[in-house]
């Protein structure tokens, strides 16, 4: 039995950017579902600090979550496309190169 390295090397490659890119498109759906269907589910209370001046406080923390909620958002939403786009093709250049052979 002869184990050919070039194949070996094929398969795994190909299997590193299948899993590469399911990982980004559950990401990308888990992100969507946040963002559309459950649009509590990545917000965060805050406790205030000062009494004195509870009303500007609570203000300043909802528009301070406001923002980050965002920047995560667009965070994940970068980090999910960017597995997508270099999974994909690692997987689809290995696969056919897989097929070619056989």
């Amino acid at each position: 039995m002869k184990i050919n390295i070039r194949l070996i090397y094929l398969y795994l490659f190909s299997a590193v950017g299948l899993i590469v890119s399911v990982i980004g498109s559950v990401r990308l759906v888990d992100l969507g579902l946040k963002v559309i269907v459950f649009g509590g589910a990545d917000k965060y209370e805050y406790y205030p600090t000062r009494v004195e001046d509870e009303t500007q406080n609570q203000e300043e923390q909802k528009l301070f979550q406001e923002r980050e909620v965002t920047r995560q958002r667009q965070r994940d939403l970068s980090a999910s496309l960017a597995m997508i786009v270099v999974g994909f093709p690692l997987y689809l250049y290995h696969w056919k190169t897989i097929q070619k052979e056989n």
